[in-house]
């Protein structure tokens, strides 16, 4: 599997939803982005880390640094391998035995922002899922197949209030093919 090495750009609301962020990565070279939508608690998370370390450390970083002495998190790494209704799918595996950890994309990106544990994603699924990035943009779009169900609904829900009858044919697609 070819893979392509992530950075964490930064985490945010999105507009009009305040249950939900979306976390924004990009390739090393910062010319791909993608974004991986996560719950308000995450992003406060991110948020609590992001500037100024905390007050005290947090027991994720407790148990990062204890792996660290141990010298056992070198040979751990983060990979987001697919995606599936709505939701990315990440692994932490374990490189020197290729024990593969399910785990939850956004909690992938986490451990590896407070542990510096290297985190990838499947090349051809960057491809696919991402767009270029910008670094002054204001905004950006979202796959359609990397929003949950719940967003969906509200999206088709806006998209007949506002009559954009394109996008709702889209969304409503995209509802009917993952039978929801």
């Amino acid at each position: 599997m070819q893979k392509i090495k992530l950075i964490f750009r930064g985490i945010s609301e999105i507009v009009g939803d305040t249950e939900m962020g979306v976390i924004v990565l990009t390739d090393m070279a910062s010319t791909r982005q993608i974004a991986i939508v996560c719950d308000h608690q995450m992003e406060e998370q991110f948020t609590m880390r992001i500037g100024q370390p905390p007050m005290r450390k947090l027991l994720p970083e407790v148990l990062c640094q204890a792996l660290w002495s141990q010298g056992v998190i070198s040979q751990f790494e983060v990979v987001i391998t697919d995606i599936s209704n709505g939701q990315y799918l990440a692994s932490l595996v374990n490189t020197a035995t290729m024990e593969m950890i399910p785990v939850r994309a956004s909690d992938g990106v986490l451990l590896s922002f407070i542990s510096e544990i290297p985190l990838y994603i499947e090349a051809k699924l960057m491809m696919r899922q991402s767009v270029p990035f910008a670094e002054d943009a204001r905004g950006m779009s979202l796959p359609v197949n990397s929003i949950s169900d719940d967003m969906l609904r509200q999206a088709l829900d806006r998209a007949v209030a506002d009559e954009n009858y394109e996008l709702a044919s889209c969304l409503r697609d995209e509802i009917k093919r993952r039978g929801v």
